[in-house]
């Protein structure tokens, strides 16, 4: 080939951002993988803040078909079957009927929970905004146990809470009742209310007057104080005295705290399990021989 024939030299140029490292597509599928990451993070970090009765409310929330959701929860007049209640009668509705039921169970107790934490929320406020009650704080304890919401009114060697060995309220004690009252009254659940003692025992042991008369007589004045001062009687369900057999968790049976008045607002399933009691059928007379004492009867007693 001569000098005059050479062949043309074609150049090729690969326009900028287009294909290979050089783009910037990868760019925005990492930001859509870091959106979702952190969008993950989010999610598990409010679960974890929850408590787990909000946990199972949620968990059902999703559990309920949308159609279930939209009328309220009736499942009979959601459903897109021929046969209402299934089975092998057409006309049945029963099976329906039971689903609904069930699920508004399920739903129920979430709801309850979330009225229980309210009127806790609301007896702290009243606590923080009254100056007594303030100062008294730190014989006010309230927490959930399995019957419902209980507020503890715990006595101290430097404040007790009654007069020693007697079921006679102190004026502090008189104060606390008479502010939480009106609270207690808002909510519509039921009341149980129960005496505790220290494990010091009368020098007649428990043959007479007892830890058992104590702390049952400390509950009953602390419930006539509470009707005193406008709560309904008709929403006590329990006044008891459990001596000195309930402890709190961490403590000696000696120890002041255990001298205390525990007042629970109970929820439904508490409620209808001490109702459900009431069908043992009780003696109508007391048997011969039981023990009764009035306050002159009482053997002494050396702290409260």
């Amino acid at each position: 080939m001569s000098d005059g024939e050479r062949r043309p030299i074609i150049v090729k140029r690969r326009r900028a951002g287009k294909g290979g490292h050089h783009g910037g597509s990868w760019k925005i599928a990492y930001a859509d993988f870091m959106t979702a990451l952190m969008a993950l993070f989010l999610v598990l970090w409010i679960l974890s803040t929850v408590s787990e009765d909000e946990l199972k409310g949620i968990a059902e929330y999703f559990r309920t078909p949308l159609a279930v959701a939209l009328t309220n929860g009736d499942r009979s007049s959601a459903s897109t079957s021929a046969i209402p209640g299934g089975g092998a009668d057409p006309t049945a509705s029963e099976g329906e009927v039971r689903k609904s039921d069930d699920a508004r169970q399920r739903i129920r107790p979430s709801d309850e929970q979330r009225s229980l934490r309210a009127l806790r929320d609301r007896l702290q406020s009243v606590i923080q905004s009254d100056p007594q009650l303030r100062e008294l704080s730190s014989q006010l304890r309230m927490d959930f146990s399995p019957e419902g919401l209980r507020v503890q009114i715990v006595d101290s060697d430097r404040r007790p809470m009654f007069q020693i060995g007697s079921d006679r309220l102190a004026p502090h004690m008189v104060t606390i009742l008479r502010r939480i009252a009106p609270v207690l009254n808002e909510m519509p659940n039921s009341i149980s209310i129960s005496g505790h003692t220290d494990d010091l025992p009368y020098a007649g042991g428990e043959k007479g007057y007892s830890n058992w008369e104590l702390s049952a007589d400390r509950a009953n004045a602390s419930r006539r104080e509470l009707i005193a001062a406008g709560l309904d009687s008709a929403k006590l369900l329990r006044v008891a005295g459990m001596g000195s057999r309930v402890m709190l968790p961490d403590t000696r049976a000696s120890d002041a705290v255990n001298r205390r008045i525990s007042i629970v607002v109970l929820d439904a399933r508490a409620s209808r399990a001490i109702e459900d009691q009431n069908e043992i059928p009780l003696p109508e007379t007391v048997p011969s021989g039981a023990f009764t004492a009035s306050d002159n009867e009482r053997a002494p007693r050396a702290t409260s």
